[in-house]
């Protein structure tokens, strides 16, 4: 894969990694639509050096899909420094290691959040994947946290700051604590205090489900990106609609109460709506039957509903999704829905 630089800038958003949907063909309908760094699913750095076959699927990439940030997860050191050695031969260049996965499977393990728990082997382990990452010029690698592991044990300050003297080249933080999952209310206050004790980026995460979101998120806490989750799984727009937003915030002094939502600044018609999003949808398809074919269907059985939630009908359609077996039967739900 091309070297290219990686994008940190308060209107250049980031594509989360989302387990079971940030694959290529979503990657690139979110760059299509304004996603200017991308990261893949987790990938397990155990999958990796055991050369795992759905390990391997899930770095599918092309050049248009740049610049990617691979996400590893794993808590045994010599594994992690092992699976980036075969990730940098592959020809990747940037790096996120998962702190942050509260799933039973990955806490298990010790990896994800978990290493929350155990702050001297989450040590260990950067400190072997960072020192692997920086032999060559030009990676480089980040950490994605969260307050801690349980109700009330801030650790993420501690973490943070030792991270980066361990050379990390930004965090991301989800502000909520690992037993919360995505339940209560994210704590951006911790966003701006990490934003204060560190000299490398911090990227916010956690709740950002309109651009306006994010947007407040970044005029609030000062942090130096963004990155979607939930938010581009059910608008993949959200990226560009983040860019015009920002510029029209700052170009007016807007402080966050004033931010108004997307939808506000550029109103559409119904019928407008649900155009632009049938062009949407047939576009993700395109890319699922050219890239992962072998699991395309049952992928947008799941998805489309969740674009179409809003719509008259939904429950129609997704009633009729579910009995898709092929391309063909997509595209004639599709298509009759959309008449």
């Amino acid at each position: 894969m091309k070297l290219s630089s990686l994008p940190i800038t308060q209107n250049m958003p980031w594509l989360a990694p989302l387990a079971g949907w940030s694959d290529l063909p979503f990657r690139l309908l979110c760059r299509e639509h304004g996603a200017d760094v991308a990261c893949t699913e987790m990938v397990s750095a155990k999958g990796l050096v055991y050369n795992g076959k759905n390990t391997c699927d899930l770095l599918r990439t092309q050049a248009k899909d740049s610049p990617l940030i691979v996400q590893v997860f794993g808590a045994e050191h010599d594994f992690m420094r092992k699976a980036v050695q075969i990730l940098k031969e592959d020809g990747f260049c940037f790096f996120d290691v998962n702190v942050g996965c509260s799933v039973p499977k990955v806490a298990k393990t010790g990896a994800g959040a978990a290493m929350l728990k155990d702050l001297p082997n989450l040590y260990k382990v950067a400190e072997s994947v960072i020192s692997e990452v920086h032999k060559d010029k030009g990676r480089k690698i980040g950490f994605k946290i969260r307050l801690g592991y349980y109700f009330d044990e801030n650790v993420y300050e501690e973490a943070a700051l030792r991270l980066q003297d361990l050379g990390a080249d930004w965090i991301t933080l989800h502000p909520r604590y690992a037993r919360q999952g995505f339940s209560g209310t994210p704590c951006y206050e911790a966003l701006a205090r990490l934003k204060e004790l560190l000299e490398i980026p911090v990227v916010a995460s956690g709740d950002l489900f309109t651009a306006r979101d994010g947007v407040r998120v970044l005029l609030e806490t000062g942090a130096d990106a963004v990155m979607y989750a939930r938010g581009a799984m059910s608008n993949p727009r959200i990226f560009a609609e983040h860019k015009i937003l920002w510029r029209h915030v700052r170009e007016n002094g807007l402080v966050s109460s004033q931010i108004p939502e997307y939808e506000e600044l550029f109103p559409k018609s119904p019928e407008q709506i649900k155009t632009d999003l049938h062009a949407l949808i047939m576009k993700h398809l395109a890319y699922a039957k050219e890239y992962c074919p072998e699991r395309a269907v049952l992928q947008m059985r799941t998805i489309v509903p969740r674009y179409v939630r809003h719509l008259e009908n939904a429950k129609l359609l997704r009633q009729a999704l579910i009995q898709c077996r092929s391309f063909e039967d997509l595209d004639s739900v599709i298509q009759e829905y959309f008449a």
